[in-house]
């Protein structure tokens, strides 16, 4: 098995030592998602509901790129810095999965070390045998 870092047009490439996608075999690997704008890296505060949705828009965006969808999505870590906030969190994230076929998910308290992030969700997806192209 290779490991691949997909281009993803249209984002910013991180200064820091890291890839937004890593593809190994049929897998997707995110890094760890948040509130931020993926064209300008620019961090974008709010409430709990606002940074969820930005966090998980940002995923969504970057499977559709690789390949893939939310239904792929095969599981979830999400860091909070505050767990009183997981009700509101939960109402949010539970928006963008399939009732019943949500994928395994961790939750853990953990303070971003960036200043303003409330939230950060990292996610591990397959890419569907439609979508694969053959090495052949």
């Amino acid at each position: 098995m290779k490991k691949e870092i997909p281009v993803i047009k249209g984002i910013l490439r991180p200064d820091s030592p890291f890839s937004h996608v890593v593809k190994a075999g049929d897998f997707l690997f995110l890094t760890s998602q948040l509130s931020a704008d993926l064209r300008t890296g620019r961090i974008i505060g709010g409430t709990i509901e606002e940074q969820t949705k930005r966090a998980l828009d940002n995923i969504q965006f970057l499977l559709q790129a690789s390949g893939s969808t939310m239904n792929n999505v095969v599981k979830t870590v999400i860091y909070m810095r505050d767990l009183s906030k997981f009700r509101e969190m939960n109402a949010v994230y539970g928006e963008y999965f399939k009732r019943g076929e949500e994928p395994a998910r961790v939750t853990v308290q953990a303070p971003s070390p960036i200043e303003g992030i409330d939230i950060e969700i990292e996610v591990t997806a397959i890419v569907p045998s439609i979508n694969r192209t053959s090495t052949a």
